[in-house]
């Protein structure tokens, strides 16, 4: 029989392979509390990538129907024109992420580093 910190350790290491930042995946948030986004939806990895081998990672959810708004920088998800939630930024569990739907261009993750910037309050 293996040892249970074997199989985390091989899982983890698999999943890394597959997750980079600027990834898009789909995921299911837990249940709604107040104004935060739940359910199926889109979220972007944010988390460094020498950081991606933990069992949770840093992303930001999406909305299609979210207000315009200096942390809400526009990326295209599926073809249709997504809003990156950067004040909604948190840790997941790393299972909660599905597949992978998109990978964000260089402009895109550098608007949602420009809004994270300005919502996390950074130099």
């Amino acid at each position: 029989m293996s040892n249970t910190c074997e199989k985390r350790e091989t899982s983890l290491t698999s999943w890394r392979r597959y997750v980079v930042r600027g990834d898009v995946h789909r995921i299911k948030l837990p249940g709604k509390r107040g104004h935060v986004q739940e359910g199926r939806r889109y979220a972007v990895i944010v988390q460094a990538d020498d950081l991606l081998a933990l069992s949770t990672v840093v992303i930001c959810p999406t909305s299609r129907t979210a207000f315009p708004a200096s942390f809400h920088p526009e990326v295209m998800v599926d073809e249709q024109p997504t809003q990156v939630l950067c004040e909604m930024v948190g840790a997941v569990d790393a299972r909660a992420l599905g597949e992978r739907a998109a990978h964000l261009s260089h402009e895109e993750l550098r608007a949602i580093e420009d809004a994270l910037l300005l919502v996390l309050d950074l130099p």
